[in-house]
């Protein structure tokens, strides 16, 4: 027995199965080492550990709530536990890197944990609102598949930065100094603090005398993973390409030795309403170029009332090019009939129309939250459309890394898939939609120091230096994480699941890396003063006031 179902069934069972408690438990593990060359005490690495289980409880109890409202897709159930895993404990470094600094500076546990929670909180609220807005974009496609993902996804964040806003705070306030206690890492390992004058610190003024080459490389290795990520083909998979053993495999490769059309195992199916003459129909489909045979199948399954199914065979798989064409002359044939055409590839070209025909508003809502909230939170019109662009290349390079590996196939052998030739429709859509907010994350992290510093200083180029430096840890470190999360995620069953998995890990990693430690910081300095640039119009719009803190500097003013 082959076809499109059994193809489907072996190629989810030949990854092997899915535990999402399993995969959270292997997730959590990787995330305690990371923390453990972070942080190098107990407290310090538990407390994230805490604030992500609390987040994931609780967002599993939302998830269920809304089950009695609407269905909700399964991999949310994943994307709860990894998703939230790595975007909680991200809210946790953040704060208690903040309140670690703090402490170092001299300041008690109360003065040092209102100046978290006012710098460090503040961040985590505006980063959690732009992952939630991305995601809850997606409730705009007409499909209620992608909206559960949304909604469900949604609330990742939302439950993330209440936990990272109430709890953190209590746990911090109880341990005080004690957050430093229990060393698990030699003394000269641990974080003393002034990083500036570490490795990013150094970096960070390599990149300020350099920033042309740096920006330079870091658009060179962008432009050719943007090429790569243009030529991504937004597609089911031909059947041909789907992996997997078993039997429905066997049977795919005996069709096609003895040359049968691979299109019988997607057919068309057109049904035919109010006793119209289903024979008749099927002898019109016949003579459209593209399809090979058409039948009105006897027995009762085929037939109820006076409508009637009628199958169609097209001479190509209906995922491969060129089915389009059929399509659309099949439907001229049914024009003035009483026929409606379905079946899979008609299905399937219909949810690529729906997804990417609304495509443009989900770009629109997205970008236009995003920027309002940017702009408040920067006082700067520059800095949150140039942390947009950014976004999107990185995105687009993403797209270029999931190409090159599974749709042209460089790699996807690690996971025992061939080249795909195809993304699953779905799967660039919800890339954006969780790319988009988490890697703005980081951008949120770097861009409150370096305002913060520009606040204090008035200098740019000691904001970059003072940002990057203050950042770069915290910013690779929940890079890790969350790819740690999503390379767990990518052993789930089904090659959808590890092609959504494998672009969020490789552009989690990627952003963080060519995006934030090159692009960023390089386009920055060539940028100068322009970077706090605020319309007034843009001030009153937002109700901005001009000096929001004691001792900060307004932004400048057109």
């Amino acid at each position: 027995m082959t076809g499109h179902d059994p193809l489907e069934e072996a190629s989810t069972h030949g990854g092997g199965g899915g535990n999402v408690l399993v995969e959270a438990v292997i997730g959590g593990l990787g995330a305690l080492v990371i923390l453990l060359f972070v942080f190098g005490t107990l407290p310090a690495i538990l407390i994230p550990v805490a604030v992500a289980a609390a987040a994931i409880l609780n967002t599993f109890t939302l998830v269920w709530a809304l089950t009695y409202i609407t269905n909700v897709s399964i991999i949310v159930e994943f994307l709860i536990a990894l998703v939230g895993l790595g975007v909680a404990i991200d809210y946790a470094l953040l704060m208690i890197f903040r309140f670690r600094d703090e402490l170092r500076e001299g300041e008690d546990v109360e003065t040092a944990l209102v100046e978290t929670m006012t710098h460090a909180g503040r961040s985590v609220i505006v980063s959690g609102s732009t992952v939630a807005v991305g995601l809850l974009s997606m409730v705009i496609l007409p499909l209620p598949f992608i909206r559960s993902i949304g909604i469900g996804g949604m609330l990742i964040p939302a439950v993330s930065v209440l936990a990272a806003i109430t709890l953190m705070p209590a746990l911090l306030a109880t341990l005080g100094e004690r957050i430093n206690s229990v060393r698990l890492l030699p003394k000269r390992f641990l974080d003393h603090g002034h990083p500036e004058d570490g490795a990013w610190g150094r970096w960070a003024r390599f990149v300020l005398r350099r920033p042309w080459t740096i920006a330079t490389i870091g658009a060179a290795i962008v432009a050719v993973l943007v090429v790569l990520g243009v030529q991504l083909n937004p597609n089911e998979s031909q059947l041909k390409n789907f992996p997997g053993t078993g039997t429905a495999i066997a049977g795919r490769t005996l069709l096609a030795d003895a040359g049968i059309s691979p299109g019988v195992m997607k057919p068309f199916v057109t049904l035919v309403e109010n006793g119209g003459n289903a024979q008749a129909i099927a002898a019109k489909e016949r003579t459209v170029p593209g399809i090979v045979g058409a039948t009105v199948p006897p027995g009762p399954g085929w037939h109820r009332g006076q409508d009637t199914l009628v199958e169609a065979f097209p001479s190509i798989d209906g995922a491969a090019p060129g089915i389009q064409g059929t399509i659309d002359r099949v439907n001229g044939t049914l024009n003035g009939t009483s026929g409606t055409l379905g079946g899979v590839p008609a299905v399937d070209r219909d949810f690529v129309h729906a997804v990417y025909g609304n495509f443009p508003y989900v770009l629109a809502f997205v970008l236009v939250l995003t920027l309002v909230l940017l702009t408040r939170a920067f006082r700067s019109i520059v800095l949150p459309i140039k942390a947009a662009i950014l976004n999107l290349v990185s995105l687009g390079a993403a797209f270029g890394i999931v190409v090159f590996i599974f749709q042209e196939g460089h790699g996807s052998s690690l996971w025992n898939i061939t080249a795909t030739q195809a993304i699953t429709a779905w799967i660039p859509l919800m890339i954006f939609a969780f790319l988009f907010g988490l890697s703005m994350d980081y951008e949120v992290f770097m861009l409150t120091r370096m305002r913060e510093a520009y606040d204090e200083t008035g200098s740019t180029e000691g904001a970059i230096e003072l940002g990057l430096a203050r950042t770069g840890k915290l910013v690779t470190s929940a890079a890790l994480i969350l790819m740690f999360a999503f390379l767990v995620l990518s052993s789930s069953p089904g090659f959808e699941i590890k092609e959504f998995a494998i672009g969020l890990a490789s552009g989690i990693i990627f952003d963080a890396t060519v995006i934030r430690a090159l692009l960023v910081p390089a386009l920055m300095r060539l940028l100068g003063n322009a970077n706090w640039w605020l319309p007034h119009w843009t001030r009153r719009a937002l109700f901005i006031g001009e000096e929001r803190e004691r001792g900060q500097r307004p932004a400048l003013e057109s």
